[in-house]
């Protein structure tokens, strides 16, 4: 008798062919749905449909927060978010990676909240420990997303609770 389970294991659902990237205001990178859902786990489940505009979303709230900003990067004569120096890390502008991340936290913000509207009762104790974690998980992501943008525009990452 065998205690191992011999159920064959099946990958998630294929990667679909390349999809078209989002582009960006010219200054700011444009954004790619498959380099996002490798960087931040994303798999097949959250559909390009959903996927899509809570990147556009994100692009533009992170815009707006970096718009006074970019506007003293094109003074000083920059035409793009990678010609701002800044030092390179794996062969990327530090900015340009700060960025991104900025991007895919807000835009995984908003796909964990919207995939809280699915029956989620915690009916054992480890389901409690997931709903608790989805509670937080939005709320981590967007922390993540203010401080990558702070950092590029060189402030101090704050963490401020209302008692």
């Amino acid at each position: 008798m065998s205690y191992i389970d011999d159920v064959p294991v099946t990958s998630g659902p294929a990667v679909p062919p390349e999809v078209k990237e989002i582009t960006n205001d010219g200054f700011f990178p444009n954004i790619r749905m498959p380099d996002m859902r490798d960087a931040m786990r994303l798999d097949q489940t959250v559909t390009d449909a959903r996927l899509r505009p809570a990147l556009v979303d994100a692009i533009l709230t992170t815009n707006k927060l970096l718009a006074d900003w970019k506007a003293d990067q094109m003074a000083a004569g920059a035409a793009k978010l990678a010609d701002v120096p800044a030092p390179q890390v794996d062969g990327d502008s530090r900015l340009v990676a700060q960025y991104r991340r900025a991007v895919y936290s807000f835009a995984k913000a908003d796909i964990f909240e919207s995939y809280r509207d699915y029956d989620t009762t915690a009916g054992a104790l480890t389901d409690k420990k997931n709903m608790e974690w989805m509670d937080q998980a939005p709320d981590v992501q967007r922390r993540n997303a203010h401080w990558a943008v702070n950092d590029i525009r060189g402030r101090e990452r704050v963490t401020v609770e209302l008692i």
